[in-house]
């Protein structure tokens, strides 16, 4: 161990797992850990110390004495700058490990839970391109690489559209090629871009508020629908219909052009005016026969292939004969619930934002599905004994909460009500394990099915079936 200025190298330090939010582990000499962020489970590094704290340190490898078998290249040439894509240096069989460890970890360990043994973690068949929505950001002032500051040369081309470098807002990383969504996103991308550039748009400064271009979103399916809006943050309706007319006649394929004028703090359009400037103001996908109209605002599983995988694995663990009463809470645009109508008697779903209910509700009517009812209002409030009352108490109840999981006041009216059958569908295990403490008195986990929708990061789904315990 040496010293550098106020931080700490320790040397030789054995990488001895993957620990939650992607962060790897190893153990200072004192035994404390070490978390790291760019390291693979078997390097030996020399770490230098970011923070310190009561019980632990995080840290940079800065010296490889060893590297791992674990490791691969990266097929990204922003790999390590860019925020996304964290686990793209690490053999797609060792990620599917560790996500799967951390889960089983979580359900032990926070949840205290007697858990049987998980079914193997399903993988993604894509694990590039798998992306239904991309949303990129414009910056006047761009992310400099290291050789750029170090060059000297003057550097005259500073505008940009991609993601924002980790921990910082205002700073944007020029994409040239990104790996997550099939094309032609990366072609509409730059041609955005270079057009822009060639044609005298300015792009958006994020501290001063100045500029025409925001962001860009890109929406497919997979069916070869595609959506693009641009947000702007100036009217400039001259050069914003040079952009537009352009997109138009470049990639005659795009079933949606829209456009967005923003100029409130934030780049969230929730509350804005989406302008359709050709074609529809939506896309269509579609799963198992079913069609589902997906406009600016829809929440949609971003990778549409492991969606189905994910809602085939819901419907098996809900088990149904045609006979039962379902309910569905956080539905979303309802997929989960008219996925699952067929097989059951009558779906109620419950999802607090009022677009995505109007949107179930349209979906509900295009795939002339009837047994389905749709609530919009906040959980806790909603989900009440006058509501139960109402529409029954559920046989099977099927809940798709946020990362954040489930407001204790909704856990205590599911055990209120106790239906024989929770399936708890859940992209945070933390969150989940937690919630499952709180109904282990009457609940038993009969099984557990990790899913990966998003390869070359750490997050990933869960899907674990509760059932009554008998009296």
């Amino acid at each position: 161990m040496r010293k550098k200025k106020t931080r700490v190298i320790f040397e030789n330090v054995e990488v001895i797992d993957a620990g939650a939010k992607g962060k790897t582990v190893g153990k200072a000499p004192d035994g404390r850990v070490i978390f790291m962020t760019n390291t693979v489970p078997g390097d030996v590094v020399d770490v230098q110390t970011t923070k310190k704290r009561k019980s632990y340190f995080e840290g940079t490898a800065i010296h490889f004495h060893s590297l791992s078998p674990k490791r691969t290249e990266p097929v990204c040439e922003h790999f390590g700058v860019c925020g996304g894509c964290k686990w793209q240096h690490m053999g797609y069989e060792h990620q599917l490990f560790y996500k799967q460890k951390e889960i089983e970890n979580n359900l032990v360990r926070i949840g205290h839970l007697d858990v049987p043994e998980t079914t193997q973690i399903l993988g993604s068949k894509n694990q590039y391109f798998y992306r239904n929505k991309m949303e990129f950001s414009f910056s006047d002032s761009r992310w400099l690489t290291l050789d750029e500051i170090r060059s000297n040369e003057e550097i005259t081309e500073k505008n940009a559209l991609g993601f924002h470098i980790p921990g910082m807002w205002d700073k944007i990383l020029d994409l040239k090629k990104c790996h997550l969504q099939e094309d032609p996103s990366n072609a509409i991308r730059l041609e955005v871009k270079d057009f822009s550039i060639k044609n005298g748009l300015s792009f958006f400064n994020p501290r001063h508020h100045t500029g025409q271009l925001r962001t860009l979103m890109i929406r497919t399916t997979s069916i070869g629908e595609l959506m693009v809006l641009i947000q702007f943050y100036e009217n400039d309706e001259t050069k914003r219909n040079l952009l537009l007319g352009h997109l138009q006649n470049t990639f005659p394929e795009i079933t949606a052009l829209l456009y967005v004028i923003n100029q409130k703090q934030n780049d969230t359009i929730y509350d804005q005016e989406v302008v359709c400037y050709a074609g529809k103001d939506h896309i269509f996908e579609e799963m198992e026969g079913l069609r589902f109209k997906i406009n600016a605002k829809s929440f949609y599983q971003t990778n549409s292939d492991q969606a189905y995988e994910l809602y085939k694995i819901t419907r098996d663990f809900a088990g149904l004969t045609g006979n039962e009463l379902v309910y569905d809470l956080y539905t979303g645009t309802g997929t989960i619930a008219q996925f699952v109508a067929k097989k059951a008697k009558k779906v109620v779903g419950i999802e607090a934002v009022p677009e995505a209910i109007d949107d179930a509700k349209a979906n509900a009517v295009l795939n002339k599905i009837d047994n389905v009812v749709f609530f919009v209002g906040d959980m806790k409030k909603v989900f009440n004994e006058d509501f139960i009352a109402a529409n029954g108490v559920p046989d099977v109840l099927i809940t798709d909460p946020p990362r954040d999981g489930m407001h204790k006041d909704v856990v205590n009216q599911i055990l209120n009500i106790a239906p024989e059958k929770i399936v708890y569908v859940s992209c945070n295990s933390a969150t989940q394990a937690r919630d499952l403490a709180l109904m282990k008195e009457i609940y038993t986990i009969e099984k557990i099915q990790p899913v990966d929708m998003f390869p070359q990061t750490h997050h990933v789904e869960n899907v674990v079936l509760l059932k009554k315990r008998k009296s």
